[in-house]
């Protein structure tokens, strides 16, 4: 079964909207892992705009499923993480005033940045994934930056799957192939929802985790959040 690890960035920008701690985010972590969440992830950005670094903080003792950050690795960054020392560290190549992630990483141009980044966190026994596009190239070169996992950036799919168009799925799907070839593992993520889940994970070969905040958040709106939760892990089976 493919792991559900549920991205809380959207309670963190409700919370922050207010001023308060209204939804209280480390409660919100408790129960979607009660309700048989399989992770939490985190995106903490520079200006702190929905996450904050210290909630990265008070999250450690909260999450008992896997602790997935994702960020770009500029210091402030590689330092909270080796801080924390969360099941895994997701690199994304954010620009810090990204709205949302936008593209994964040009592998091949960016090799050595990578490969340091990731061997020091392989010092430290977390496991590492890089965001990458569903290109066969990069997939080639996030092989030699020395990743654990790469995380399969979905948008294209998504849009492209809403519309009607289920070949979509084709360079995802040859891509996951090539790196468990290669002994590469496989995550995904981005405007994953539940009417695209199902076939997402029917057709990309080991997939091992999906990170899903903004549908998932959106949808428990409407239908609740326990109840989305397990529609979700229904789905993954």
């Amino acid at each position: 079964m493919t792991k559900l690890s549920v991205n809380i960035n959207k309670i963190a920008t409700l919370r922050n909207s207010r001023g308060g701690n209204t939804p209280n985010l480390l409660r919100v972590a408790e129960d979607i892992q009660d309700f048989g969440g399989q992770g939490i992830t985190i995106h903490p950005r520079p200006d702190e705009r929905h996450i904050r670094y210290q909630d990265a903080y008070d999250l450690k003792p909260i999450v008992h499923t896997e602790y997935n950050i994702e960020g770009n690795p500029i210091p402030k960054f590689v330092d909270l993480v080796l801080a924390i020392q969360p099941t895994q560290v997701t690199l994304v190549p954010d620009a810090e005033d990204a709205i949302t992630s936008s593209a994964g990483w040009d592998t091949k141009k960016h090799k050595d940045f990578l490969k340091e980044v990731i061997e020091e966190f392989a010092r430290n026994e977390i496991r590492t994934s890089i965001f990458v596009d569903p290109v066969i190239e990069m997939i080639e070169g996030a092989k030699e930056t020395g990743t654990d996992r790469i995380e399969l950036y979905t948008e294209e799919f998504a849009s492209e799957y809403a519309k009607g168009n289920k070949n979509a799925i084709k360079p995802y799907a040859e891509c996951a192939q090539l790196a468990l070839d290669m002994g590469i593992g496989v995550n995904a993520g981005h405007d994953l929802s539940l009417d695209n889940i199902q076939f997402f994970k029917e057709n990309i070969p080991g997939l091992l985790e999906v990170s899903i905040g903004h549908a998932l958040i959106s949808e428990s709106i409407y239908l609740g959040l326990e109840n989305v939760i397990n529609m979700y892990l229904h789905r993954l089976k």
